[in-house]
């Protein structure tokens, strides 16, 4: 176990991920592929290593995506849009500095005529619905300065339709709270700066409990610890201002603890595969944490803070301070 992060073997493991399309798992993993991207070029970023990553070729592979009949993207050329690659799609061409190249009218049509008459969207055509798909929607028109556009009081009021009495939020209304949906929830509520729906004291102390005895966090009681919910957790706590009520140098050596010292990768917890969902998570943890030689991450929409800041995004939200290596 290594205490220390090892950058420059996580960095390999993510570009080696794009050189692998005639494993089976590629192609078995097809239905989120442009969500891997996506993480991997955020955790590259927060890691230094933009760079790893062909800017060219990242874009043109999000522009293969793009569904022309429904007017967004889907997850992998040829497949059917979806808000969750359509929210990709716009984060990665961000962070690259290439919004440009798509349809922002259509996008932003898409996006909207996805949300339903209590307030919550939907995903694509199809119809499910979660506070997720909500996240996503308000994420993407804010990236695409688009939020006037969209039905506040009806989305603040589903928000608050989905708020528990132990101050978390659940998938839909009336759904158990979940670290996961309060990120989506808190987060959405800050980019509408609607902070007020949220009861602060309860869900601060709420997610604070997710740590358990060995550093991790989990995502609701009686669970398993598991490294992606250093992202849920802490960016909520990030938002709400409340990082300190956390035991940093625990869940530091649990995420430090999680990663494959041979291949690279973080995986869900110690002895278990590396995957990239949790490389990026894990790695967005560490930054919140203030782990010394990383980038700031932006809690709120899970990219690069500077980048959220020059596109005049920036919430008040608060990360530990930055620590020196």
């Amino acid at each position: 176990m290594s205490d220390t992060l090892l950058i420059d073997l996580h960095v390999q493991y993510i570009r080696n991920l794009g050189n692998n399309k005639d494993d089976l798992s590629y192609h078995m993993t097809a239905h989120r592929l442009i969500n891997g991207v996506y993480w991997g070029l955020t955790a590259l970023c927060i890691m230094k290593h933009k760079e790893a990553l062909d800017a060219q070729e990242t874009i043109e592979y999000v522009m293969s995506c793009w569904d022309d009949e429904a007017g967004a993207f889907g997850p992998h050329p040829r497949h059917d849009a979806h808000i969750l690659s359509t929210l990709s799609a716009i984060q990665i061409l961000a962070t690259h500095d290439a919004l440009a190249r798509l349809n922002a009218t259509r996008v932003v049509d898409f996006v909207l005529n996805l949300q339903q008459p209590s307030g919550v969207f939907a995903g694509d055509a199809f119809g499910e619905t979660d506070t997720r798909f909500l996240y996503c929607a308000v994420s993407a028109l804010s990236l695409l300065g688009a939020l006037d556009r969209l039905d506040r009081e009806r989305t603040v009021s589903y928000l608050a339709s989905c708020r528990n009495f132990d101050g978390g939020f659940g998938r839909v209304a009336g759904a158990e709270s979940h670290a996961a949906q309060v990120w989506v929830c808190t987060a959405a509520l800050a980019i509408l700066d609607r902070l007020d729906v949220v009861d602060v004291p309860t869900l601060g102390w709420w997610l604070a409990e997710r740590q358990l005895p060995n550093g991790g966090l989990n995502g609701r009681p009686e669970k398993l610890e598991d490294v992606c919910y250093s992202h849920w957790v802490l960016s909520s706590m990030a938002i709400l201002n409340k990082l300190t009520w956390i035991d940093s140098s625990a869940l530091t050596r649990f995420i430090l603890s999680a990663q494959d010292p041979e291949g690279g990768g973080i995986a869900d917890r110690p002895g278990d595969m590396a995957d990239i969902f949790h490389t990026c998570f894990g790695v967005a943890g560490l930054s919140l944490l203030g782990y010394p030689g990383l980038d700031d991450l932006d809690p709120v929409y899970c990219m690069p803070a500077s980048l959220i800041e020059r596109m005049g995004l920036k919430t008040g939200w608060k990360a530990l301070p930055r620590r020196e290596g």
